[in-house]
């Protein structure tokens, strides 16, 4: 009933955002005489921040054409390189790119919203590599016929990932980086790689912003997944996709939950910034309004997740802190993070991070036992908040020169 309850809200909302356009449009018309009046210019802009925010959104596309390199433009090419049901490989190449650049395999979360969030993230490091990333597939739109996807699953995905990445680059190991989520089963297959001596193990790992050990500096989002216990989050947050939907009948951790959860823990910020855009509008800066449109865009694009991964990453990275207490699995087995002896690890942590508390990433550095203090680095990048570390000044001044270095030393 859950989902078909914001399916009935989602249409409403549709409709009532078209209406509220075509109001915005003609208060804003030139040829009516509201529009030189102070009513009409401030309706129409309170009108247009309404229809931006009910709007239905799609999946994004990341639109990286070109980088400039030293103050020319370079063209950047997209390409699908793999496909599987339940998530893409991307490959991102410039022109004039090196023959040896190194090749990068970043691991998008799967966490509700697109890879795309993190196309900052891919538009810097195309700049000096071909870049891969995970582009994670709406479970809504994945049909049951292609099974389930749970942890394991998305750890083998990363090693199948890395091992196609390798085989393109006659033999060269790959670099990984996560960003956020993914950093678990990125050091889970880490370690697997390592133990199995597997052709494809990375070069160096950079994880950014991950739950590693969530009791370290615990924020809201931990304490959420520990107040309550598993069968809440069964009985509470896991909806049937309907019927008007490929995957219709799948379990699945709702996007527009998790929306709301993202929304809800800094509800005043995002009330102040459509406020702040609703002034731009009124006074003709539609420059300024376009910046916050365009990162509302992207914000409120989401995705489901499968029951299964949502709930074996709620009880396993947040309430049994399986990886960090040397229980966590893989097939039946448990994974020794003690294996990891040629990877070097670099983990990156922001300064206000209120997603990933200080310390939860770094935790990873103290669990390899097995690798060389030599191939270990910490970054702390001051100032920058969970997103600020992957996106941004302070991403593309600070954070991803260190991740460059990282990767070039331990080539």
């Amino acid at each position: 009933m859950l989902y078909h309850a914001y399916e009935l809200q989602r249409a409403w909302l549709s409709s009532a955002s078209a209406m509220a356009s075509i109001s915005a449009e003609l208060l804003s018309n030139p040829r009516l005489p509201l529009g030189y009046t102070g009513f009409g210019p401030m309706a129409a802009s309170a009108l247009e921040v309404f229809a931006h925010a009910a709007q239905t959104r799609g999946k994004p596309e990341f639109d990286i054409e070109s980088v400039r390199i030293g103050g020319k433009a370079r063209a950047v090419t997209q390409s699908v390189v793999m496909h599987k049901a339940f998530g893409d490989l991307l490959r991102f190449t410039r022109e004039d790119l090196p023959e040896d650049a190194p090749r990068l395999l970043i691991v998008a979360p799967m966490s509700g919203h697109f890879a795309t969030l993190l196309r900052g993230t891919v538009e810097r490091m195309v700049e000096n590599a071909v870049v891969y990333i995970t582009d994670w597939h709406d479970a809504k739109l994945v049909p049951l016929s292609e099974g389930q996807f749970d942890l394991d699953d998305y750890i083998d995905y990363l090693i199948e990932f890395l091992g196609h990445i390798a085989e393109d680059d006659q033999g060269r190991a790959p670099h990984m980086m996560a960003v956020c989520q993914p950093s678990v089963p990125a050091l889970a297959a880490t370690a697997i790689m390592n133990a199995n001596d597997h052709a494809a193990t990375p070069a160096t790992l950079t994880m950014m912003g991950g739950p590693i050990d969530t009791r370290k500096s615990p924020t809201t989002v931990n304490d959420l997944a520990m107040e309550r216990p598993l069968s809440w989050f069964r009985q509470n947050v896991i909806a049937t996709v309907p019927m008007n939907y490929p995957g219709a009948g799948r379990r699945v951790y709702p996007g527009f939950l998790q929306l709301a959860s993202f929304m809800s823990m800094n509800l005043g910020n995002h009330m102040l910034s459509h406020y702040e855009m609703f002034k731009h509008l009124t006074a003709g800066d539609d420059e300024s309004a376009q910046v916050s449109k365009d990162f509302y865009d992207e914000y409120r694009s989401v995705a489901d997740m499968t029951a299964e991964f949502y709930l074996q990453t709620v009880e396993e990275v947040f309430q049994t802190h399986s990886l960090p207490e040397g229980t966590f699995t893989h097939r039946g087995e448990v994974v020794d993070l003690g294996a990891i002896d040629r990877t070097a690890i670099l983990a990156v942590e922001g300064e206000r991070d209120d997603i990933s508390g200080i310390g939860q990433t770094r935790a990873a550095l103290g669990l390899a036992t097995g690798l060389d203090e030599a191939k270990k680095r910490y970054h702390l990048a001051e100032g920058a908040g969970h997103y600020g570390i992957f996106n941004g000044s302070k991403w593309r001044g600070k954070v991803a020169p260190t991740v460059e270095a990282f990767m070039s030393e331990h080539a």
